[in-house]
């Protein structure tokens, strides 16, 4: 392979990137993190986290936090989620 065609083809997955629904490995664990807390509203926060945070960690504490259903707003998932990450690097 040339090196025009390696870079061609870079440039081509680089377009096919631009137009695919292709996620980054944080996009795809902050979307499971917001269906497993059932809050699809607040993806992109997932999301944020899961690029900040390891994977494992994140999911485990998202089951914990699911299975005790004490949360009355979707949007206190988020918090409650957050608090046992940073209670959890201490």
């Amino acid at each position: 392979m040339k090196k025009s065609a390696g870079k061609d083809y870079l440039n081509l997955l680089k377009e096919r990137k631009k137009t695919s629904r292709v996620y980054v490995s944080h996009q795809s664990t902050g979307l499971m993190l917001a269906e497993i807390l059932d809050d699809e509203t607040h993806k992109s926060l997932y999301m944020k986290l899961a690029k900040e945070n390891d994977v494992e960690m994140l999911m485990q504490l998202a089951k914990d936090v699911a299975s005790r259903k004490n949360v009355k707003k979707k949007g206190a998932y988020f918090m409650k989620l957050f608090t046992e990450i940073k209670k959890s690097k201490k």
